[in-house]
């Protein structure tokens, strides 16, 4: 499985721990709980590095309350008063760089990084410890010592130059944040080396618990057949440079499989890489038989990864990303989900299906206002399926609408996925927003459509519940009280993008003050809950921000090798034509979507297709209005495409995080099944967009 995703629940980390499928626990809590109960002789350096970093990310992370009140001040000032202030646009980002960078070390002590558990989570923790031993000393390890020393120096520059804001009106002192950058690497630094510490003392300590499980063996055989496979490949292409991006990729994917964090095995793959091809650009690699290379790559030649370092992290529209995460994660904890599945159940009791539809209508709800696909999954398949089960529903269909109504957050704005796509393709968010809500829709719509008409054709796939009341005008009524209060919410925050009243950033901050608003007005939040969010919002933005740090640093190693021309010469060579392309790159990422998760697709993949998609010479419709619709198109395509890896096996954590939370009578295999016809209409949905681009182009035009 992966644990891939920062859609998790409460908050989202990684689903090797079992309490973290468990809507009620927090696995970073777990985590720390697990810590604090181990063996008293590791009670001591280690741990104390642990609270040091753990202690130091508790006070940073308060900074996305100031970045809320940083946004909404600036909106306010500039509609109330007519008043601007520059400086707070960079403060807000000064905010999030810090924020991301520190959050780092804090996801990495508290095991919440990304990682493909597929063979992992059959291993022996004494296996998985030795795992975690090498990937610090072999992956990590490397990547912070060149982090610390270039950015040192790219800090000491700035400060000897005294750098501030290129703006007149910006920030002074532009090194104080360059110097976040030595700084969050000497902690993560310190995080690795109490992993290791960890780590280090459980393989010398026996304990049979440790033991229980898969050894190296299935790694070691898993590596050699990838191995296998890349030598065969390798004879594919000719050049040393071409056989160097052949093994750099499927031993980057050989290397998932082993479960060490994604960001890790993508920082290390690049630096090691490099590596090799410094090497060969220096004829010390003559032995192998292949011949030397011209790629300019070295140390210093790396080094300059740490400006795409501090253009990622100085990135306004990314800040965006811990904005509408903490908007989710606060709606979650408003209990708006509970109160529209009690009225909408009064709504359509007595319809054949009724729990299903009320499932994809919340479903569209939640993603329309929160995004986080996890906590949809989760917190939907705890209120809905020991109803259904109840009310003897097909397991399958009952298990298909959950994981199905849940991943809809991802396609439907506010998308985090597509805030990150807008930034790799250099689109506009607020565009991507508009071009998605049509495919969504048409997506939500076909689920509703399949319920109603299996429900009516297999009348006991989902049964009427026995003593149901016809609904009256006090059901209509509960509806609209819990509805309008989350259409307000979305209102606000999409219809600011839409009307150009805000950017997507500033939305972003006023959604996620309005959810706070909510809570606060259901009587939910409390300071102990308002913890738990930022917490929450601290480590999932962190370890985004993670993969964001390694994908810098291995696609400039692959673009230098020349990745991608490679595989711009590999689609054209296909022959397809233009929409035969189209459809080719779909079906690869589609694949890619089996053993990927959308985040490295999203920021390796997808930038290596816009000179390819723009070469085309397609005729998409911008109604003489967008600059690039054909590129607007493609990533809803994309985008469309992606949403069903969250449901396909072996990688579709989504299917996961639902069993985590399945009554005991449901297997894994009834999941899998019931899945199967809505990966179907995902896929119907994304040849209806294919085949009429205007879906995803008329209104981003009209906003206009």
């Amino acid at each position: 499985m992966s644990s891939n995703s920062f859609e998790a629940s409460k908050p989202i980390s990684d689903p090797k721990f079992d309490p973290a499928l468990d809507p009620g626990l927090d696995p970073v809590e777990t985590y720390e709980a697990l810590i604090e109960h181990e063996d008293s002789d590791r009670q001591g350096f280690a741990v104390v590095l642990d609270r040091f970093v753990k202690t130091t990310g508790h006070v940073v992370m308060w900074a996305n309350v100031l970045l809320v009140l940083a946004i909404v001040f600036q909106v306010s000032m500039r509609y109330l008063f007519n008043q601007n202030y520059p400086k707070l646009d960079e403060i807000q980002w000064h905010f999030y760089g810090l924020v991301t960078m520190i959050g780092i070390s804090y996801a990495l002590v508290t095991d919440s990084h990304v990682r493909v558990d597929l063979l992992h989570m059959q291993l022996s923790r004494r296996a998985q410890r030795f795992i975690e031993i090498v990937g610090i000393l072999i992956l990590l390890c490397p990547f912070i010592y060149l982090m610390i020393d270039q950015g040192y120096d790219y800090f000491f520059e700035s400060l000897r130059v005294n750098e501030r804001s290129s703006s007149p009106t910006g920030l002074p002192a532009r090194w104080a944040l360059k110097a976040v950058i030595p700084l969050s690497f000497t902690l993560l630094g310190i995080a690795a080396l109490a992993r290791l510490i960890h780590d280090a003392h459980a393989l010398f300590v026996a304990d049979n618990n440790e033991r229980q499980g898969a050894g190296l063996k299935l790694i070691f055989w898993a590596l050699a057949a990838f191995a296998l496979v890349t030598f065969g490949l390798s004879f594919l292409v000719e050049s040393t440079e071409e056989k160097l991006v052949v093994m750099m990729f499927m031993g980057f994917i050989a290397l998932l499989f082993t479960g060490y964090p994604v960001a890790w095995v993508l920082a290390g793959v690049g630096v090691a890489f490099c590596g090799l091809a410094y090497l060969f650009d220096n004829d010390l690699m003559l032995w192998t038989g292949l011949e030397g290379t011209l790629t300019g790559l070295d140390y210093l030649t790396l080094g300059a990864t740490i400006n795409r370092v501090y253009a990622t992290m100085s990135n306004p529209v990314l800040v965006a990303l811990p904005m509408f995460i903490f908007m989710g994660l606060m709606l979650d904890e408003s209990g708006v989900a509970e109160r529209l599945m009690t009225s909408m159940q009064k709504l359509f009791g007595t319809v054949r299906g009724g729990l299903a539809i009320t499932v994809t209508l919340i479903g569209i709800i939640l993603a329309a206002s929160t995004g986080i696909i996890g906590a949809s999954v989760v917190l939907l398949g705890v209120m809905s399926l020991p109803s259904m089960m109840q009310q003897k529903y097909s397991k399958p269909l009952a298990t298909g609408v959950v994981a199905a109504s849940g991943t809809l957050g991802i396609l439907i704005p506010p998308s985090i996925m597509l805030v990150i796509m807008a930034d790799q393709m250099a689109l506009s968010v607020g565009d991507l927003f508009m071009a998605a809500v049509f495919p969504g829709v048409i997506i939500g719509g076909l689920y509703l459509l399949y319920i109603f008409v299996i429900s009516y054709i297999k009348r006991d796939v989902a049964p009427v519940p026995e003593g149901a009341v016809a609904p009256d005008w006090v059901a209509v009524k509960d509806v609209l009280v819990a509805v309008l209060p989350t259409f307000g919410l979305i209102f606000a925050v999409l219809g600011s993008i839409f009307a150009g009243i805000t950017t997507p950033t500033e939305a972003s901050g006023v959604g996620a003050l309005g959810a706070t608003l909510l809570a606060l007005g259901y009587r939910k939040l409390t300071l102990q809950k308002l913890f738990n969010v930022l917490k929450s919002t601290f480590n999932t933005t962190a370890y985004i921000f993670a993969i964001f740090l390694g994908a810098t640093v291995f696609s400039y190693v692959l673009r230098e090798l020349g990745g991608d021309e490679l595989i711009e010469s590999l689609v054209a060579s296909t022959g397809y034509g233009a929409y035969g392309t189209i459809i080719f790159i779909l079906f690869i990422v589609f694949l890619l979507g089996f053993v990927l998760d959308w985040i490295e697709i999203t920021l390796i993949v997808l930038p290596l297709m816009r000179p390819i998609v723009n070469g085309l010479g397609l005729d998409i419709p911008g109604f003489d209005v967008i600059d690039e619709p054909t590129l607007i198109w493609f990533v809803i395509l994309v985008a469309v495409t992606l949403q069903t890896s969250f449901l396909t096996p072996p990688v579709g954590f989504a299917l996961f995080y639902l069993k985590g939370v399945c009554p005991p009578e449901i297997k894994l295999r009834d999941i899998y099944r019931g899945i199967i016809p809505f990966v179907l209409l995902q896929l119907t949905g994304l040849a209806l967009v294919f085949l009429w681009p205007a879906l995803a182009t008329w209104l981003p035009s009209i906003a206009y």
